[in-house]
């Protein structure tokens, strides 16, 4: 199985690549369609939660990303 690599993106939503699923909180699976990169929304705008459509764009959503411990 290949690694997963998730990357929270400058101003902008997170990257998802890789093998990975995306579940609804039901279980069900979201139909992605045979993707292996897909974009999750972090600014709280998209119309297509919780993938991305852009409204981060036009929301004016600001936010770098640093890595850091946790």
């Amino acid at each position: 199985m290949a690694a997963t690599k998730i990357t929270p993106l400058h101003h902008g939503p997170i990257r998802v690549e890789g093998d990975f699923e995306l579940r609804d909180p039901e279980g069900k699976a979201f139909e992605l369609g045979g993707k292996t990169t897909i974009y999750l929304c972090r600014c709280g705008h998209s119309a297509n939660k919780p993938l991305c459509d852009g409204a981060h764009k036009t929301a004016g959503f600001s936010d770098e990303v640093g890595a850091r411990a946790v």
